[in-house]
């Protein structure tokens, strides 16, 4: 038991946390595209080299202050590394609001909150390193699988709104199987592949963590926010119907906002 202002001040602190883990995300993320440990070296610039100090490293903050701009090169800082860290710490401030922290619930509270940020922040890893790769990288994904279904088995049954385990199961087997007869069918229509095995490996962590009922939400808001991104990038580049989108952070995004907000969805088709 806590004191009561710490109860109204946890949507910001949460934020926070949410923020400063973030931070880290991006280091996952760069590493990742560039080859290098996690651990070492520490954090510098990708172009000059420059080791950050302390005050270059927090998050959001230090964009703001640095004016998008290495402190060493003066060359820009890439755009990845605030949209990750402001979509964690959104994350991690919506969560709260949609299972808020209650007095005498506190270890049951975190263990839930705890157990979407690390999950949430494997979307975002994924998400990020697909949109420059083109690849959901199985060093991530599998452990994902893993997390999500032990989540839902251990954590999420005594919480309302959440997904039960068989429900998770459910989710999964029927999200994958979905997607991979919608790769077979594409193949055997087009004779190539219009879907990656690696967005039937997303889709066991997603259906397990919204359940088979919000597989049509997150699937709705995916295919929306993907036309709606694909229109714009192709008109601003002048491209044609041929340009690759990734579809794995949108699916990601889906899942998402189902779990923060599939309370409003229910309410819409009741």
């Amino acid at each position: 038991m806590f004191p009561a202002v710490f109860y109204s001040l946890a949507p910001a602190l949460a934020a926070v946390v949410g923020l400063c883990v973030g931070s880290f995300y991006n280091v996952c993320i760069a590493r990742y595209l560039s080859g290098e440990s996690i651990v070492f070296p520490g954090s510098k610039c990708p172009v000059c080299g420059h080791r950050l100090r302390w005050w270059e490293n927090i998050p959001l903050l230090s964009f703001v202050l640095l004016r998008g701009r290495c402190r060493g090169c003066q060359g820009n800082i890439h755009w990845r590394y605030p949209v990750v860290e402001a979509l964690n710490g959104l994350w991690a401030f919506l969560l709260i609001h949609k299972f808020p922290l209650l007095p005498g619930a506190e270890m049951e509270w975190l263990a839930l909150w705890s157990g979407y940020m690390l999950i949430g922040g494997i979307l975002i890893i994924v998400s990020f390193i697909d949109l420059e790769l083109y690849i959901l990288p199985d060093v991530y994904v599998y452990p994902g699988i893993l997390l999500t279904l032990a989540f839902a088995f251990f954590v999420v049954e005594p919480f309302h709104g959440a997904p039960t385990f068989k429900e998770a199961l459910y989710g999964a087997g029927i999200g994958a199987g979905v997607f991979l007869a919608l790769q077979r069918l594409y193949r055997l229509l087009k004779g190539h592949e219009g879907l990656g095995t690696g967005d039937i490996k997303l889709m066991l962590i997603l259906g397990a963590l919204v359940g088979w009922q919000g597989l049509p939400m997150m699937i709705l808001v995916s295919a929306f926010s993907a036309l709606l991104v694909s229109a714009v990038y192709m008109r601003r580049q002048q491209q044609g119907m041929q340009t690759m989108v990734p579809f794995g952070p949108f699916l990601s995004l889906g899942a998402m906002v189902y779990v923060v907000a599939g309370d409003l969805y229910w309410e819409l088709v009741r």
